[in-house]
């Protein structure tokens, strides 16, 4: 008996999901894969996986990943010293080719290599493959004293998106591949751009018009000026809290990719703790979610 009352409580668990696959069948679902979750070695298995039974069962997953902390301890062993301004990279040529090095020819590859070692069918892609995106360089400003032009910072090969060519992602999707993205661009004169994955993330959804950006991070979400946990934002709210100083660090490009996305017509935007296993089937296919959800 004990045996037949899990099985049940099994087969309740899928008809949880069943609305959820539903509505997402066919849809896209953009996934900013980061943090502890591309660390931790159970993690990184149990993301691949969540990644392959998403595709298996109709929906369309985008996943465009990070690799700052191991383009850091790369850059580290040969002696060269990670300089940040504004919390961005600070990139000459020497590090953009590492940085290309680790984000498309190490980790992209690790990634992929975990999706199909599943049953998936996953493509590594990066900024250069297809012109898949364009960017043009991006210049820090700094405000040094009031009433007077802001400071202009040149940070080096770090870029922005100019535009993303949906068409080969959507071509990829309908053959049944996961493509992979690494955040690097291309520029009109075929230089590599470091672009941040979670503005990549963005700008890829809005793209998309995906029905869903998860960005998966290092908290539990977005926290209130007391510390708490803020299930539901609307856009205005997520404007107020920049304003107000509430969103900052580490926590405003995520929030700022959310909206990004948001205004360019992606139906939700999510920012959940993905040192917990499952996060993105629990954020997807479960009534009590996890982490913010944002939304116009």
């Amino acid at each position: 008996m004990a045996d037949i009352k899990s099985s049940i409580e099994r087969a309740e668990i899928l008809l949880e999901a069943l609305p959820y696959i539903r509505r997402f069948y066919n849809k896209t679902i953009v996934i900013k894969y980061g943090g502890h979750a591309m660390v931790d070695e159970e993690l990184k298995d149990l993301f691949a996986m969540d990644v392959v039974m998403m595709k298996y069962i109709g929906i369309h997953p985008v996943v465009v990943h990070g690799g700052g902390p191991q383009i850091g301890d790369f850059l580290k062993k040969l002696g060269k010293d990670s300089r940040f301004v504004q919390g961005m990279r600070v990139t000459d040529e020497e590090t953009m080719n590492i940085v290309e090095m680790v984000l498309v020819g190490n980790v992209n590859k690790e990634i992929v290599g975990l999706i199909n070692r599943h049953g998936g069918k996953a493509v590594g892609l990066s900024g250069k493959d297809g012109n898949l995106i364009q960017a043009e360089k991006y210049y820090l400003s700094e405000e040094k004293a009031k009433d007077t032009p802001p400071e202009i910072i040149d940070i080096g090969l770090v870029g922005k998106v100019k535009n993303v060519h949906a068409g080969l992602i959507t071509s990829l999707e309908k053959d049944g591949f996961i493509p992979v993205i690494a955040p690097t661009g291309v520029g009109d004169r075929g230089e590599t751009y470091n672009i941040n994955a979670d503005i990549v993330a963005g700008e890829v959804a809005a793209a998309l018009r995906a029905e869903k950006l998860v960005l998966l991070t290092d908290v539990e979400g977005v926290l209130d000026g007391s510390g708490n946990l803020i299930n539901t934002m609307t856009n205005d709210e997520v404007k107020g809290m920049i304003q107000s100083g509430v969103i900052k660090g580490g926590m405003y490009p995520k929030v700022k990719c959310c909206l990004k996305a948001l205004n360019g017509g992606v139906k939700k935007a999510h920012i959940v703790d993905g040192r917990l296993k499952h996060a993105i089937l629990l954020e997807v296919f479960t009534d009590m979610g996890i982490g913010t959800e944002i939304v116009m």
